[in-house]
C-alpha cells in the first residue's frame, strides 16, 4: 500500500524535473541563435593601396616574401645578436608582465562564460527550533527538527536577448587584444634589442676613431711643444694643437658616457646579466651581413600581419558586442531557480520513502523605469565603439607612417652613406696634404687644424650614419610585422559555447580593407 502511494509522488517530481530540463536546454539552443549586436564590418583602411613613389626603389608586389613569415632568427644573421634577443625573450620583464596580462584577461573570459551555464550545488542542512507555547497550536511548547539534504540550482538567467553570449564575445576579444598587444610587445622587444645592440657597435667605432685622434694630437703635441721651446714655432701654434688635442679627448669622455647608458639600457633589455665591454662585442661583421633585405609587399598586408592592429580589431569587436549586451538590457531578464533533495524531521528518514522534496522557482523582470540607466549605458556603448573604431584607423595609419618611414630612410640613408665615404675619403686626403704643404713650409698650420677638424666630424658622421642605415633596416622588419605570423598565438578556449571563427576568402591583391584570415581574426556569429 505504501509503495503504491509514494511511487506517483517521485513520478511526478521526475517528470516535472524532465520538463524542466528540456524547456531550459531548448531555451538556451534559441537563446544562442539571438543576438542584440551590431552586424560586424571592418572599416575600411585609411590609407592608400601603394606605397608612395618617394619611399620605395621597387614596386610593391604581393609576390616578395612576407617579413611577417620570415622569423627573426633567419632575418637577423649575426649569433651574437642572436643570442642577446633569445635570451631577453627569455628574461625581460615587461614581456612577463604582458604574459600574465594575457593570463589574467582569459581567467576573465572563463569568468564571464561561466554566465551562460547553470549553477548547481549540492547541500545538506539541519535545523533545530523551540516554538513557545504561546505560538504552538497545542498551546504547548514544543522542539521540532528538520533534515534536508539536496542539490540545488542558484538564480540562472535565461539568455534569450544574448545580453550574458555578448558579454562572453567581449571578454573574449579582450583576452585575444590582449595576446595580440603581446606578440606586438614582443616584436617591439626584439627591435629595441638589436637598435641597442647597433648603437652600442657604433659607439665603439666612433670611440675607437676618436681615440686614435686623440693619440695622433698628442704626439703632435709632444712634436709642437718640443718646436716651441726650441724656438721653432710659434706659441699661438702650439695653443692651437693644445686646443684640438683637448676637443678630441672631450669627445671621447662624451661618447663613453653614451656608450655606458645604451649598455645599462641592453642590460634591462635583456633581463640578465651579459658583458657588454667593447671586447665582447662583435665588430668584424660587414654591415652588409648582419641582416637579411626585405621588400615591402602590399600596404594591405599590415592588416594581417602588425600585432597592434589586431589588438585594435578585437578591441573594436568587443565595443560591438558590448554594445548588444546593452541592448539586451532592456527587455525582461527571465531567471530560473530550483532545488530537488529530500528532507525529513528525523535524520533517519531522509532516504525513505516520501521524503522528496523540490522547488522550482520561474521569476521575470521587466525593466519599466530606471532613471536613464539603460538608455545611458546603451549610449556609453556606441560612444566606445565609436573611439574603438578611430583608434583602430590610427594604429592603421600609424602602422602605414611607420613602413612609410623606414622605407625612405633605407633609400635615402643608402645614398647619404656612399656620398660620406666618398667625402670622408677626400676630406682624409685633404689632411695628408695639407700636412705636406705646412711641412714644406707652403701653408699656414691653420689648414691643418681646419682639415684635421673635418676630417674627424665625417668619419663620426659617417659611422652614425652607417648605424642608421642598419636602425632602418631593423625598424622596416619590425613596421611590417617581422614574425609575427610564426609567433604562438592563443587560441580561442573551447566548449559548447566557444565562439566559432569566420571563414573569407583570402583578400585580392591591393584590398587594403580586406578582411583577414581565418586564423587571425575570429568573428562573432
Amino acid at each position: 500500500m505504501a509503495k503504491s502511494c509514494i511511487s506517483p509522488m517521485r513520478s511526478g517530481v521526475a517528470n516535472s524535473f524532465a520538463i524542466a530540463a528540456i524547456a531550459a536546454l531548448v531555451t538556451t539552443l534559441l537563446s544562442g541563435c539571438l543576438s542584440m549586436a551590431p552586424t560586424y564590418e571592418r572599416p575600411a583602411a585609411p590609407v592608400a593601396d601603394v606605397w608612395t613613389p618617394d619611399v620605395s626603389t621597387s614596386p610593391a608586389t604581393a609576390a616578395v616574401q612576407s617579413a611577417s613569415m620570415l622569423d627573426w632568427r633567419e632575418y637577423f644573421v649575426d649569433p651574437q645578436l642572436r643570442t642577446l634577443i633569445e635570451t631577453a625573450l627569455t628574461n625581460n620583464r615587461d614581456l612577463r608582465v604582458a604574459l600574465a596580462r594575457v593570463e589574467q584577461a582569459r581567467a576573465a573570459y572563463g569568468i564571464q562564460r561561466a554566465d551562460l551555464f547553470p549553477s548547481l550545488g549540492g547541500g545538506a542542512s539541519e535545523t533545530r527550533q523551540r516554538v513557545p507555547g504561546d505560538l504552538s497550536l497545542t498551546g504547548k511548547p514544543y522542539v521540532s527538527s528538520q533534515y534536508q539534504v539536496g542539490l540545488g540550482l542558484s538564480t540562472w538567467e535565461l539568455d534569450f536577448w544574448g545580453r550574458i553570449r555578448n558579454l562572453k564575445d567581449a571578454a573574449l576579444d579582450e583576452y585575444l587584444a590582449s595576446d595580440a598587444s603581446r606578440r606586438a610587445l614582443e616584436l617591439s622587444l626584439i627591435s629595441q634589442v638589436a637598435q641597442t645592440w647597433l648603437n652600442l657597435r657604433e659607439l665603439d667605432e666612433r670611440i675607437a676613431l676618436a681615440q686614435q685622434t686623440v693619440d695622433s694630437r698628442a704626439e703632435s703635441l709632444r712634436i709642437f711643444t718640443r718646436r716651441e721651446q726650441v724656438g721653432s714655432t710659434s706659441k699661438l701654434d702650439l695653443t692651437e694643437v693644445t686646443t684640438l688635442w683637448q676637443q678630441a679627448r672631450a669627445l671621447v669622455t662624451q661618447l663613453q658616457q653614451q656608450r655606458a647608458a645604451q649598455a645599462h639600457t641592453l642590460q634591462v633589455l635583456v633581463g640578465a646579466p651579459i658583458d657588454t665591454s667593447p671586447l665582447a662585442l662583435d665588430h668584424t661583421a660587414d654591415d652588409a651581413r648582419l641582416m637579411r633585405d626585405l621588400q615591402p609587399g602590399l600596404p594591405s598586408s599590415l592588416l594581417e600581419d602588425r600585432p597592434d592592429i589586431m589588438a585594435a580589431e578585437y578591441q573594436l569587436r568587443a565595443a560591438h558586442a558590448n554594445i548588444g549586451a546593452a541592448r539586451a538590457a532592456f527587455f525582461p531578464q527571465i531567471t530560473l531557480t530550483g532545488s530537488v533533495g529530500t528532507a525529513s524531521s528525523a535524520l533517519d528518514g531522509l532516504f525513505t520513502a516520501g521524503s522528496a522534496a523540490w522547488a522550482f522557482t520561474p521569476s521575470i523582470n521587466i525593466p519599466i523605469f530606471q532613471g536613464g540607466r539603460l538608455v545611458n549605458n546603451l549610449d556609453l556603448a556606441e560612444a566606445r565603439r565609436v573611439e574603438s573604431v578611430a583608434n583602430y584607423e590610427k594604429t592603421i595609419q600609424e602602422a602605414f607612417r611607420d613602413v612609410a618611414d623606414a622605407l625612405s630612410a633605407r633609400r635615402w640613408l643608402a645614398d647619404q652613406v656612399t656620398i660620406l665615404q666618398a667625402t670622408q675619403d677626400a676630406q682624409a686626403e685633404r689632411a695628408r696634404l695639407a700636412k705636406l704643404r705646412y711641412d714644406h713650409g707652403a701653408a699656414a698650420f691653420l689648414e691643418v687644424l681646419d682639415a684635421q677638424r673635418d676630417l674627424l666630424a665625417i668619419e663620426q658622421q659617417t659611422v652614425q650614419t652607417r648605424r642608421a642605415l642598419l636602425s632602418a633596416r631593423v625598424s622596416l622588419y619590425t613596421a611590417l610585422g617581422g614574425g609575427s605570423r610564426l609567433m604562438p598565438a592563443a587560441d580561442a578556449p573551447g566548449g559548447p559555447f566557444a565562439r566559432t571563427p569566420r571563414v573569407v576568402e583570402p583578400s585580392p591583391p591591393g584590398a587594403v580593407g580586406a578582411a583577414s584570415p581565418a586564423n587571425v581574426a575570429p568573428a562573432v556569429q
